[in-house]
């Protein structure tokens, strides 16, 4: 770490430091068995709608592509009503933060790094999960893609970094649990580190880590290194 400082750490939200499937778990009483897969689905068309509306120039807040995720999701199993798409909805905004995601944060902001989110949620849903889960106290700035409306990997959405902290992308070190996102931007100049949880393969698209961990609470060995 020491051949090129790092200005910031910026950490996706989504599956880095929230847990998207927890509002599922907590709602596992109305899915029943088909919970796991009903958040698997909410997840993965959640992510295709970014990408897809951003190709198309069709552009929606991230809270209304959410919504219409899950309601897919809950078709897709015969389970559509409106009561539970409006309970789920509001665990949503209600997500765990990860068990090595508070820890990590905290930490690096006692060492005098900044430490901002660069995420697709929308402003109101970002806020209102960082204050429930914790975060929010040891995070310096949420960053949406609000202020631009294209979704991630747009190198738009890599320069609202570079643009806030006034400096080059190789002084960021980017934090992502989403291959994808991890491709996209060390694409844009990003140093990235990969938390792989799920230990699977990595993508096959230009850019990818530099380093790879399976826990957040591995960052604090690049700061002592």
């Amino acid at each position: 770490m020491q051949s090129s400082p790092i200005k910031a750490f910026v950490f996706d939200a989504y599956g880095t430091l929230l847990d998207v499937h927890s509002a599922a778990r907590n709602a596992m009483d109305d899915l029943g068995k088909n919970g796991e897969a009903v958040s698997d689905i909410w997840r993965t068309k959640q992510l295709e709608y970014t990408w897809l509306r951003s190709l198309m120039e069709k552009h929606c807040d991230f809270w209304q592509i959410t919504s219409d995720a899950l309601r897919y999701a809950l078709r897709y199993h015969d389970m559509e009503s409106d009561r539970l798409h409006d309970r789920l909805m509001s665990l949503y905004l209600e997500l765990t933060a990860y068990d090595d995601a508070l820890k990590t944060v905290k930490l690096l902001k006692s060492a005098g790094y900044p430490t901002l989110i660069l995420s697709n949620g929308s402003q109101n849903m970002l806020d209102k999960a960082l204050e429930h889960s914790g975060l929010a106290a040891d995070i310096d700035r949420a960053i949406s893609i609000d202020e631009i409306e294209i979704y991630k990997p747009s190198p738009s959405v890599y320069k609202l970094v570079t643009d806030q902290m006034k400096c080059t992308p190789s002084e960021i070190l980017f934090v992502s649990a989403n291959a994808w996102d991890v491709a996209g931007a060390n694409s844009y100049g990003f140093r990235v580190a990969w938390i792989n949880r799920f230990k699977r393969p990595q993508e096959i698209l230009p850019g990818g880590p530099e380093f790879i961990i399976d826990s957040l609470s591995e960052l604090e060995q690049l700061i002592t290194t």
